[in-house]
């Protein structure tokens, strides 16, 4: 816990992290935290002993018995890797110039002078066991990303504000006028000025590489002879706007493997230049390469494996736009492709595609308000953190509708409508918030593979199972979601109890019974309980649920660490739903009741 993935492999060669290593006195595994820092905040958590036990013993990194560096960035480099020590006999050096990814670190000693040194060099103070216990320590978890979703969208708008200026470049060419062929115009144009297409339709392949505005006038259409990409852009602050594009090569990566994709020229790492050239070296619609700041907008692409391709494009904007993608899944790559281009795709309409939307390494991306309908993936993170995924609304998705995988942190994905796929929503990684979306109609609504995350106010309806829980730590904060109409609530897998309440406050489950106080109900309730996963589908389980000898063994079972291993438990049942608005939205709304009025 507390680094992902792509910040361990990307660290530079010799570091050695601070890690706490932890065995839990209910839990099978030992747990290993990046950061002493990871563990002091993690075991404040409500429900953390509930769910883990007590620590039994820490053991923390021993920079004692090494010779210890920092790297400019403030990593640990020691000249061999070092030992371990029980974290209640080491000693600490707190907020010193040492730094792993996620910020600052208190670094352990075995002996309190090799700490005063390090201290005297770095600076910090030196602590005991029980003094860093009582420290506060800034983590980027999932209530930031809940604190940041406003003022990212609000950042979007900005960049959507900047990218569309470019719409209002004065116009220098007119084909037809001026040159006789959309190419001739575009290698004319004065930077900064608008090339003007007048209606019809025209055969030809594009490269823009200067700043300028390529815009449609009336029913435009721009053919491609079959191979390569029909429009390419190597120019920052490019737009192409107004236009119909077809005619694309159906290549899915870059035919010669031994050219080299623009900007990429003085980089090395075959396999990350294999990958790369894999990825978004293929053909597509519309190629936007090392073109920062530019703008797609009002187009239609009727793609032959990738519709729009940006790479390295930081701050572009792809919006209102039509991709059409080839009719057997396979034979694509992606309606709007996004490598290494954090940017706005918004107001965009995607069918038929392998991935709609695919965005790798794009940290800060930002997904909204597109409808998407017919692919395998709607939308497909890889390698991609702090994303925002909002007010998406996907339909039929072959496999996933939201897929999010390779370990990414700090990933918003608020307010979505995913209906009809195989799984609605399946977010990796950690410290993510998942809040506001509807998970309707689906062999799986909502499947749990990330940890530390907060999953709030969620509608899970009509599904065959509501949530399914795959994931080992028990660390996410589960609260004020509405389960309802589903086959299964929710499965889990091995593992020890997950609790899934939070202050006080649980989840609505249709068929949940007791008696209440006119927010929550007195019994716990459990998905994974043989009598309780039936109640809201067979008649007479609620009689049976309230038996005295069931009732004194859920209360027992809610109360003890390690009592329900591969189980869900509900401490604080809510007895009404928690998001009427947004079930109103499902066809499920009419089979909700509250606990003191079942419908049986």
């Amino acid at each position: 816990m507390g680094l992902a993935p792509d910040d361990e492999y990307g660290l530079e060669e010799g570091v050695e992290l601070p890690k706490a290593q932890v065995f839990y006195s209910q839990y099978e595994y030992v747990v290993g935290y990046y950061g002493v820092e990871r563990f002091v905040e993690t075991q404040r958590q409500e429900a953390h002993t509930q769910r883990f036990g007590y620590p039994q013993t820490v053991y923390v990194t021993d920079y004692s018995s090494v010779d210890l560096e920092l790297a400019e960035e403030g990593h640990p480099i020691p000249n061999t890797t070092p030992s371990w020590v029980d974290g209640e006999d080491a000693w600490y050096v707190h907020g010193s110039d040492a730094r792993t990814p996620s910020g600052e670190t208190p670094i352990p000693f075995s002996e309190r002078d090799d700490a005063t040194t390090f201290a005297d060099t770095h600076g910090g103070t030196v602590l005991t066991w029980d003094e860093l216990l009582e420290e506060r320590f800034e983590t980027d978890d999932a209530s930031v990303v809940r604190d940041r979703v406003d003022g990212q969208h609000q950042e979007a708008d900005e960049h959507v504000e900047s990218a569309r200026s470019l719409r209002e470049r004065p116009v220098s060419t007119v084909v037809g006028d001026d040159t006789e062929t959309i190419q001739e115009a575009i290698e004319q144009a004065p930077a900064n000025t608008t090339v003007v297409v007048p209606e019809g339709e025209y055969e030809e392949k594009l490269e823009i590489d200067r700043p300028v505005t390529l815009r449609g006038d009336g029913d435009v259409t721009v053919r491609g002879d079959g191979t390569g990409s029909v429009i390419t852009t190597t120019a920052e602050r490019t737009a192409v706007v107004g236009l119909t594009v077809t005619g694309s090569g159906s290549q899915g990566s870059q035919r010669d493997g031994d050219a080299e994709l623009p900007g990429t020229e003085n980089e090395t790492g075959e396999w990350d230049e294999r990958f790369e050239r894999n990825y978004a070296g293929g053909d597509a619609g519309i190629a936007v390469h090392t073109a920062n700041q530019s703008l797609i907008e009002d187009v239609t692409v009727d793609s032959s494996v990738t519709g729009i391709l940006l790479r390295r494009s930081g701050e572009s904007v792809v919006r209102n736009v039509t991709v059409h993608s080839p009719a057997d899944w396979e034979d694509g790559h992606a309606g709007i492709l996004m490598f290494r281009t954090p940017g706005v795709v918004e107001q965009t309409t995607v069918y038929d595609g392998r991935d709609a939307v695919y965005s790798h390494n794009s940290h800060g991306i930002v997904v909204r308000d597109n409808e998407l309908e017919g692919n395998r993936l709607g939308i497909h993170l890889m390698h991609t953190s702090d994303a925002l995924l909002g007010n998406n609304q996907l339909r039929e998705q072959s496999n996933t509708g939201i897929f999010v995988m390779t370990g990414p942190e700090r990933n918003a994905i608020v307010d979505n409508d995913i209906r009809d796929t195989e799984q609605a929503l399946s977010p990796g990684g950690s410290d993510s918030y998942v809040a506001g979306n509807v998970l309707a109609d689906s062999e799986i609504g909502l499947r749990v593979s990330a940890t530390n995350s907060i999953y709030e106010r969620n509608v899970i309806a009509g599904n065959e199972i509501g949530a399914d829980i795959n994931q080992l730590l028990p660390t996410n904060q589960v609260l004020e979601n509405d389960f309802v109409e589903n086959e299964r609530h929710a499965t889990a897998s091995s593992g020890p109890l997950r609790v899934w309440t939070v202050n006080g406050t649980g989840n609505y489950w249709q068929g949940a019974v007791g008696s209440d106080d006119g927010r929550t109900i007195d019994r716990s309730y459990s998905p994974t309980d043989p009598v309780d996963q039936r109640l809201h589908r067979v008649d007479g389980t609620p009689t049976l649920a309230q038996a005295p000898a069931l009732e004194a063994l859920a209360g027992l079972e809610g109360s003890v660490p390690g009592m329900r291993t591969g189980s869900i438990v509900d401490l604080a049942p809510t007895c009404d739903p928690n998001n009427p608005d947004l079930l109103e939205q499902t066809e499920w709304e009419d089979q909700t009741w509250s606990c003191d009025t079942p419908a049986y």
